[in-house]
């Protein structure tokens, strides 16, 4: 594995592969000592674009847990505000030779682009609505501790679907798993065909008892121009789960922020089958995984080509 772009990158036996490493440094995150040399002499350069706090953090101490040299860009304070592309930036950070660049974009797509600009491997740590890969992976490294196979699980997931990358991410890597995948929300938040995906739609939550796995996202209003419902508060009746929509057998999830009061009540978020403090701890050991698969082998080697001259 050369990049890590998408799901789509990866079928089910990486998946799993990942999954198996993760679950062995998260032995080594329980030790006195974190660390372990597997990418001592590595550089990780961490490039993001959006504001981030589990994604980031997380990444920073996958590297830094694997033994590797970190590097923290954010745009902020850069010369991006004073009009640098991507593209330069990329040019210009890859001259300190890293080893791997975590991206994360507003612009869907930037990731795969970026990897045509650098020798160094790329992680999309999500690019606009398009994809979440590592998310989706955490995701199943958690149900897969809590449940073991995936295959036959009924999962719902539940809110702004048309604005999530973790949604679609997940869609995917829960399916390459085996289980059954449903979407849930208003018609304004599912996106047109998104069944050709392979998932289920439902515009109401009145067959959520059907399911084993909730997650719920939330509302993206970074990423909204214009109203997509009516009003909060007549989209937390429709569609907020409770403790009157979640039965006590089923699994609920989230990938952060929460909102409560609008996605979730504050009693499901505190609620025993809540695995969203699961889904954070987890991040740290999966991305410490996906740096391993990404640097510890033999990576093929594509010149970049020399910019030309006018």
């Amino acid at each position: 594995m050369n990049h890590l772009l998408s799901i789509e990158d990866l079928d089910r036996a990486a998946i799993e592969r990942i999954v198996e490493q993760a679950a062995r440094f998260a032995e080594v995150s329980d030790r006195e000592i974190k660390k372990v040399p597997a990418l001592r002499g590595r550089m990780v350069l961490n490039l993001f674009y959006e504001s981030s706090t589990r994604t980031r953090s997380s990444f920073e101490l996958a590297a830094k847990r694997l033994s590797a040299d970190v590097v923290n860009f954010v745009s902020s304070g850069s010369s991006v505000e004073k009009g640098e592309s991507l593209k330069d930036t990329v040019l210009t950070l890859s001259a300190h030779k890293p080893d791997a660049i975590v991206i994360r974009t507003p612009w869907a797509g930037a990731a795969e682009l970026v990897s045509g600009w650098t020798n160094a491997a790329i992680v999309n740590a999500g690019d606009g609505k398009h994809e979440h890969p590592t998310q989706a992976l955490l995701d199943v490294y958690t149900l897969h501790r809590r449940l073991g196979s995936l295959d036959g699980v009924s999962i719902w997931i539940v809110g702004d679907v048309a604005h999530s990358r973790v949604a679609r991410s997940n869609i995917l890597a829960f399916q390459r798993m085996g289980a059954k995948v449903t979407v849930a929300g208003p018609p304004t938040l599912i996106p047109r065909g998104i069944e050709a995906l392979g998932c289920d739609v439902r515009f109401t939550l009145e067959e959520l008892a059907d399911a084993d796995v909730v997650y719920a996202l939330r509302m993206q209003h970074e990423r909204m121009n214009e109203a997509w419902v009516p009003s909060l508060r007549e989209y937390a009746a429709c569609f907020q789960v409770n403790a009157r929509r979640l039965s006590p057998r089923q699994l609920l999830m989230h990938p952060g922020p929460v909102n409560r009061g609008v996605e979730l009540s504050g009693e499901v978020v505190d609620s025993p089958q809540a695995l969203i403090t699961a889904q954070v701890e987890a991040g740290v050991v999966v991305r410490m995984a996906v740096l391993y698969e990404l640097l510890s082998g033999s990576r093929v080697f594509r010149p970049v080509p020399e910019p030309q001259l006018a």
